[in-house]
């Protein structure tokens, strides 16, 4: 029988839980709308649209809301954004993740203390969009070379602060590339790549090396369960990137003695253990 290991630190975060507890513990679930999705995950949305939680995908469709309540999601939104939904004469509930309000308060103080705002992330990323949309000027970046878009009186003195999902270790490397710019005078730095992010980045950096296949399950559209899977391909190691168990396939346990199981921060603990056991079942 082949060797199962889990991933020390894995699956939802304390963010997702509450956003998700939040959601679902409302006391009118019929009467309460979802901008976007709550949290990159199937299985998760498929509970909220059980329990009538209606959603629209963004404050664009905010004519499609028919109900009295509104959630932000986990990911957060702009200023702007929740003041749209209050003017329209919505209740407001947000579900913002604590740790991404860290990264909204710290790039606008950056802003204030006279820094040009810089994000490291994926531009189109909700999360991102939301950092992005109360700031005057910013610029989303995934290279120091993308610096060069700024004119060079813009470029004197730079706050940098990076999306809460992307891989800790190329943000670090790509705040340095920018310090080291003959360019740059002057550069301050947050790396908020959050911890329970970090913390499976670097499970899966473990654990890789122990293993011989790996399954990553999460959200197809979840950037953090992506940025695992990424790990796994620079380990060149056998690596799977799946929502739910049955998108198990057989044949790829074939001549495999150890599989490692990991999971984004918006994967739910019974969807991870429907896979453990599906893996159990097909490799006996």
């Amino acid at each position: 029988m082949i060797k199962i290991t889990m991933a020390k630190a894995m699956g939802s975060c304390f963010g997702v839980n509450d956003a998700v507890d939040m959601a679902l513990e409302h006391p009118e679930t019929n009467d309460l709308t979802i901008l976007g999705q709550l949290v990159h995950n199937p299985q998760t949305v498929e509970r909220l649209k059980n329990k009538d939680i209606k959603l629209v995908p963004s404050i664009d469709d905010i004519e499609k809301i028919t109900t009295k309540n509104v959630m932000i999601t986990a990911h957060g939104a702009s200023d702007q954004v929740k003041e749209a939904v209050l003017k329209n004469g919505y209740k407001l509930f947000d579900a913002t993740c604590p740790l991404v309000q860290r990264v909204h308060k710290a790039i606008k103080k950056m802003e204030g203390d006279g820094f040009y705002p810089i994000v490291i992330g994926e531009e189109k990323h909700v999360e991102v969009r939301g950092i992005v949309g109360d700031l005057e000027e910013c610029l989303v970046i995934t290279d120091a070379k993308d610096i060069d878009k700024l004119p060079k009186e813009k470029r004197k003195r730079l706050g940098i602060v990076s999306q809460t999902t992307q891989n800790a270790i190329r943000v670090n490397e790509v705040a340095d590339a920018v310090l080291n710019r003959e360019d740059v005078d002057e550069i301050k730095f947050i790396n908020t790549v959050c911890k329970p992010t970090r913390e499976r980045q670097e499970a899966v950096e473990m654990l890789s090396n122990m293993v011989d296949i790996m399954i990553v399950v999460g959200g197809k559209n979840s950037s953090n369960t992506h940025k695992l899977k990424l790990l796994c391909d620079e380990k060149n190691i056998a690596a799977y990137h799946i929502e739910s168990s049955s998108e198990l396939d057989q044949t790829w346990f074939d001549d495999k003695k150890h599989v490692g199981i990991t999971a984004g921060t918006s994967t739910p603990e019974d969807v991870i253990e429907e896979v453990y056991l599906k893996i159990q079942e097909l490799t006996e």
